[in-house]
């Protein structure tokens, strides 16, 4: 069993936030709130090479908040946690407070 996966080329691993349903105070969402596909960056691949063989370094780094496409991806389960794989140019932006 794998305890740790590194992406290849310029591959992007994303563990998926699930926002809460409801307020602490027990008030209950709009679904459309609840649907945003952000994720945490979990690890990130190297990056792919150009045409003239130089590096192109992947744009995000582990920790970063991401904006998700809301198709796409691979899923990925390792134990008990699932995952998701996107290319570094599928992730539509990232997220900051």
């Amino acid at each position: 069993m794998a305890k740790r996966l590194i992406p290849t080329l310029n591959r992007i691993l994303v563990e998926k936030i699930v926002p809460p349903s409801k307020t602490n105070t027990g008030i209950l969402l709009p679904e459309k709130i609840t649907k945003l596909n952000s994720g945490k960056v979990v690890a990130v691949g190297p990056g792919s090479h150009d045409r003239d063989g130089k590096l192109i370094p992947v744009s995000l780094k582990e920790g970063d908040t991401v904006l998700l496409p809301e198709y796409g991806g691979t899923e990925i389960k390792l134990g008990e946690k699932e995952y998701h794989l996107f290319r570094d140019e599928d992730i539509l932006g990232t997220l900051h407070d």
